[in-house]
């Protein structure tokens, strides 16, 4: 049954950004749906050059800066909650929508549920069985623990016991924002090279333990589709399950100086990295 009665929504696929640039067009495209300027958008991106996201009330303590710096590696901290995501090889979903959409209305875990159903279509579309966890909300998971793939929220993704995409929500007085991120391939715990233990054992010990519960695709699969074919499987996913009918589109001039500005005021600046 469809969500949303057909409804038109805008269809972003954006060129690969730093983190800064990610983060301040999400940003940017959530204050223009708010202001009725734009309508309703999925937004499908990716990193270049790779980047540790960290969520808006994660201490920044919790990131190694010398082993950031000797990967080559940048830093972002997100407009969501939730904890640190290393982003490379992967596809990473934005969706803005008014806060009186069907597809978002009543809050975080009824938006989150509704928006899994788009999710699961676009990974059947892939050949990959999931489903969405239950619960009433994100469990950030042992005390201290600075790795947001270690543990499934309420209506994440996973395949088998394994976590395969993880998405935070910012909720405004008019507009809601949800991203997430789907790992295409590669090593899932090499995120701990740059994340602060307090040993190197603790450090191994975290490693080991993303690997045994969170999964890429490739993994899955045992091959890496190319990232256009995820982006398609995105697009017709939330289609058929949600009745969502898409219009190719690239963000506004308006709202790319939106992004322009945001990435000077706050999210290429330290005072807003650094402020946790």
């Amino acid at each position: 049954m469809s969500l949303v009665h057909g409804a038109a929504w805008r269809l972003i696929v954006s060129p690969q950004a730093s983190g800064p640039l990610n983060m301040a067009t999400d940003e940017a495209l959530l204050e223009a749906v708010e202001a009725g300027n734009s309508p309703p958008t999925l937004r499908l991106y990716a990193w270049e050059p790779p980047c540790l996201s960290l969520g808006v009330a994660q201490p920044a303590a919790d990131v190694d800066l010398v082993a950031l710096r000797r990967a080559g590696w940048d830093l972002v901290r997100r407009p969501t909650g939730g904890r640190a995501i290393l982003h490379t090889d992967e596809m990473t979903y934005s969706i803005v929508a008014g806060i009186d959409d069907p597809l978002v209305a009543g809050g975080i875990v009824p938006s989150y549920r509704r928006m899994s159903r788009g999710l699961l279509a676009a990974l059947a579309e892939l050949g990959l069985a999931t489903r969405a966890t239950k619960g009433e909300g994100h469990d950030p998971g042992p005390s201290g623990n600075p790795v947001c793939f270690e543990n499934p929220g309420a209506y994440e993704i996973t395949a088998g016991e394994r976590k395969l995409i993880g998405s935070a929500q910012v909720r405004r007085k008019r507009g809601v924002l949800q991203h997430g991120t789907l790992p295409l391939r590669g090593d899932l715990g090499r995120i701990c090279r740059v994340l602060s233990f307090d040993s190197p054992q603790a450090r191994q010990a975290a490693s080991e333990r993303i690997r045994s519960r969170a999964a890429t695709v490739e993994s899955l699969l045992g091959n890496s589709p190319a990232w256009s074919t995820v982006a398609e499987a995105f697009k017709v996913g939330f289609e058929q399950a949600l009745g969502i009918v898409f219009e190719p589109s690239q963000p506004t001039d308006k709202e790319r100086e939106m992004a322009n500005a945001l990435v000077d005021e706050r999210y290429g600046r330290e005072e807003w990295t650094f402020r946790v």
